[in-house]
């Protein structure tokens, strides 16, 4: 039996675990949106929507865990999180659960991204590699966005988790604009490598 090491380059496989737990978190998308926009059904999308962002880290550590990173994976696992995160946001200003003007900043720069993406996959299949600082303001940002609308629907401990969430978006917001410088330069590097 091979021993399964982080060094293990990825593979050209599209049918893995991890793509279709990538895929998973994508199908729930339409789920959890409709669930939130509805008053009666808000509690239960807003479960859905936080178990489709804690599982970002699932696909990833499966992958090399078990030896099946893919580049399918590296492109797949960044954009249910994209999916997922624009979804959800728009989703909850349409509840009046987070604040438009809050919102905007993530979606435009979340757009910019799928943009600069496709246009680099599509000049040669070109990709940059996430950052940690990425995933840093992912993390922040989501846990933002949950603990924001936690307590502007009123939920438990709303004025602490109004408050925890809007450090984590201030935070959260400064890791995405580093984050996005990084990128923009990786950017560069890769078209002028043509």
């Amino acid at each position: 039996m091979r021993e399964v090491t982080r060094t293990t380059p990825p593979t050209d496989r599209l049918l893995t675990i991890p793509n279709a737990i990538s895929l998973l978190r994508i199908a729930l998308v339409p789920v959890f949106a409709l669930l939130i926009v509805d008053r009666d059904t808000t509690a239960v999308g807003f479960t859905v929507f936080a178990v489709v962002l804690a599982t970002d880290w699932l696909d990833g550590v499966v992958a090399r865990g078990i030896g099946q990173v893919s580049e399918v994976g590296k492109v797949l696992d960044p954009l249910a999180d994209r999916i997922a995160i624009a979804a959800g946001l728009v989703a909850l200003v349409a509840r009046d659960a987070f604040p438009l003007w809050a919102a905007l900043p993530i979606l435009l720069r979340d757009a910019l991204v799928l943009v600069a993406g496709i246009l680099l996959l599509a000049r040669g299949g070109k990709r940059i590699d996430v950052r940690y600082i990425g995933k840093v303001a992912t993390f922040s940002l989501m846990a933002a966005i949950g603990a924001v609308a936690w307590g502007n629907l009123g939920y438990a401990l709303a004025p602490a988790f109004l408050a925890c969430g809007w450090v984590l978006y201030g935070a959260g917001i400064v890791e995405m604009l580093v984050a996005t410088v990084l990128y923009a330069r990786d950017a560069r590097h890769a078209m002028a490598s043509e």
